[in-house]
């Protein structure tokens, strides 16, 4: 859940990593968890800021029994529930993981509150245990971030700045190479399969920007820009590159008792255009589509944080299930989840689903058999509150 009236942040910098080899990545696949234990809420749905310190990036091993998340490491690095939940992400050959923190907590008058913050931290999954590798400056309130397939570059939405940070990873070395500005706050991006093109997702005014890859050169005209729904604040592309969905939460991050819509989008096209629309239920913020293509994950926030005698009052919230047909989505279940879910990933093969719970402190299990979902009742528990989750690039 993320309300977007706080300030927000980020500036430059360099970094190093080495590659993990082949075959260790093929054995070893990895869920990240950001939990932020500086905000709870009343019982009224007011924010509750407390001191920091207490924040985690929990990494868990899933390549070895995905139906079983194990934890690995836990390491003491402040992140934030405010932003979309896709702001970390592993490198596609599971060498070390990215995870950008939009805000920082800042003391006055004796009391906590967000402040701006502009880092990125470097995760090094080849350590036993993975251990942070290094801290970089981007630009200010790092939000989504996405690496592409080639694993060679890495787009980071940085809200405040109105930008996106154009990382590139060559020869075992991450560095910032450009600030690319996009006009309005962007919340989200993701790649192609192909690495050619981006999509930034805008989300204060409701439309989503094109945006051109030529190895670490990004362009983005403006006259491309296309309308989409209220308040647009997640995307993902499907695996052949052909469609893009947005998630829309419609009330300015936080659930409100309405359906939003999911828009689609056709990258066949030229240029690219929204050609439908889906209803998936009240703030799907939480969105991921499967490696398989052929289903996507719509978690729904539900309104666990509304005074108890309010008509949108609903302590869990939902997996909505999509099936994929090129430009057709169409609903096929829904799945009472935890309370404020906030994360949804898959595992590498797409045969199990994860789903985080903010209020529930825990990460349940779905078994993915083609376009079927089923829970299969596990659930691990995290050590602090998740408000993302993500595995790797695909």
């Amino acid at each position: 859940m993320r309300p977007t009236t706080c300030a927000q942040w980020l500036s430059a910098a360099a970094l190093s990593i080495c590659i993990l080899p082949a075959a260790y990545a093929q054995q070893h696949h990895y869920l990240l968890n950001g939990l932020d234990e500086k905000v709870s809420f009343d019982d009224s749905g007011k924010p509750v800021f407390t001191e920091p310190g207490h924040d985690l990036v929990s990494v868990m091993e899933i390549g070895t029994d995905p139906a079983h998340p194990r934890i690995v490491a836990n390491l003491p690095l402040t992140n934030s529930i405010f932003g979309p939940p896709v702001n970390l992400q592993v490198t596609p050959d599971e060498s070390l993981a990215l995870v950008a923190n939009s805000m920082q907590w800042v003391e006055d008058g004796g009391k906590w509150k967000p402040g701006p913050d502009n880092k990125l931290y470097v995760i090094d999954l080849r350590a036993d245990p993975p251990a942070l590798r290094e801290t970089i400056e981007i630009g200010r309130q790092p939000s989504g971030l996405a690496i592409n397939h080639a694993g060679d570059l890495a787009l980071v939405a940085n809200r405040a700045d109105k930008s996106l940070s154009v990382l590139a990873i060559a020869d075992g070395n991450v560095r910032l190479v450009d600030t690319v500005p996009v006009d309005d706050e962007v919340a989200a991006v993701a790649i192609t399969a192909d690495g050619k093109r981006a999509l930034g997702v805008k989300n204060t005014v409701g439309k989503v920007a094109v945006l051109d890859i030529s190895g670490h050169k990004v362009t983005y005209d403006k006259s491309r820009d296309m309308p989409v729904g209220q308040f647009p604040y997640n995307i993902d592309i499907t695996p052949d590159g052909r469609t893009a969905l947005v998630a829309h939460t419609g009330n300015g991050g936080r659930p409100d008792g309405n359906a939003d819509p999911l828009a689609v989008i056709d990258l066949t096209r030229e240029p690219p255009r929204v050609v439908d629309y889906i209803s998936a239920g009240d703030a799907p913020e939480a969105f991921a589509i499967s490696p398989s293509g052929k289903i996507a994950g719509a978690v729904l926030l539900g309104g666990v944080i509304f005074p108890k005698d309010h008509w949108a009052y609903k302590r869990n919230g939902s997996l909505v299930v999509l099936k994929i047909d090129g430009t057709k989505l169409t609903k096929i279940k829904e799945i009472e989840v935890g309370a404020l879910p906030e994360g949804i990933a898959f595992s590498a093969d797409g045969s199990y689903m994860y789903v985080s719970s903010f209020f529930d402190r825990d990460v349940r299990v779905f078994r993915v058999n083609g376009t079927e979902v089923t829970d299969t009742g596990i659930k691990v528990a995290l050590p602090g509150r998740p408000g993302s989750m993500r595995a790797r690039a695909r």
